[in-house]
């Protein structure tokens, strides 16, 4: 599979990620047997970068995962892990406690070690801030990203759905630079073209990475605000274009979105192992300039200004 840079940085990183958030299921054995066998069709096709959260499955996605690696020996030294931490869930610790999100210097350092511990490893290739703090103070995460790195805790360090000027005020207190910004892109939210944070990502070499690239094609998009009419219509030129190209239109979803010029990195989050492997397919397409223009286009309901 091709492979691209994670940022600034020496790590090669396959251009599709696989995203394990949904690898445990309902937590049942079975659930659990088919999330392994995910990962390893996901090996087999070819991935070689992973994409955790300390929240994913409460934590148990991320125990597999510490699993199958002990069950592959050798294995972690030829993969990209990634993990995220930053947001803490209604009821924790109290049940009267909000949801939130933290940055604050004691548990980010927390969340790592727990992590590391579920993981079964030593190092993290690459943390990731989930989601931004209101409250976060740049100084104090450089304090916290300065420790794990001194400890030989994590390796990299990047962020999640960070506004660009948010990434910059961060990057402004950091000895380290941030190497990636996972932010949703998909037929439905096109904001990170419209707001600066992929300009940013072109200009600052910071690579991103799509979350939830399918949304609005596989499975509803996250705050759906499309109408049928205008559902109807992308339909019809993903129809269209799926008939040209001929792959499924998800296949066509993943091409638009690897022709944007920043390099995103689509995160690929199936447990069907066919799905996995097929994803690849949008990889080999020789997607037109016009074709995307059409789509975007259908998605906007007029032409560009």
């Amino acid at each position: 599979m091709e492979k691209i840079a994670l940022g600034n940085s020496v790590l090669q990183s396959t251009r599709l990620i696989y995203g394990c958030m949904r690898i445990v299921g309902d937590q049942s054995a079975d659930s659990k047997a088919k999330g392994k066998k995910a990962l390893q069709a996901a090996l087999d096709a070819g991935y070689n970068h992973f994409d955790h959260a300390d929240i994913y499955g409460g934590g148990e996605c991320e125990t597999l995962f510490g699993e199958f690696l002990k069950e592959n020996p050798g294995l972690r030294d030829e993969l990209i892990i990634t993990s995220k931490c930053g947001v803490v869930f209604k009821g924790n610790p109290a049940p009267s406690s909000p949801g939130r999100y933290d940055f604050r210097k004691d548990h980010i350092l927390k969340s790592v070690d727990g992590t590391l511990s579920r993981l079964g490893i030593d190092t993290l290739d690459l943390l990731l801030l989930h989601r931004p703090d209101y409250l976060f103070h740049p100084d104090e995460v450089a304090d916290a990203f300065a420790e794990m790195t001194h400890a030989g805790k994590v390796r990299h360090f990047g962020v999640s759905n960070f506004r660009p000027s948010q990434l910059t005020l961060l990057q402004s207190s950091l000895e380290q630079l941030l190497l990636v910004n996972q932010v949703e892109i998909n037929i439905h939210n096109i904001d990170t073209l419209l707001d600066g944070t992929l300009d940013q990502c072109i200009e600052s070499g910071i690579t991103p990475q799509a979350w939830c690239p399918l949304g609005g094609v596989v499975y509803p998009a996250w705050g759906n605000t499309f109408t049928p009419e205008t559902e109807e219509r992308i339909k019809k030129e993903f129809d269209r274009q799926s008939e040209i190209y001929g792959v499924e239109n998800w296949i066509i979803m993943l091409a638009w979105i690897l022709k944007l010029p920043s390099q995103v990195a689509p995160i690929i989050g199936s447990t069907d192992p066919d799905r996995i492997a097929t994803a690849k397919k949008a990889l080999e397409i020789d997607y037109t300039r016009e074709d995307w223009y059409r789509l975007l286009e259908a998605r906007n309901g007029q032409p560009v200004p």
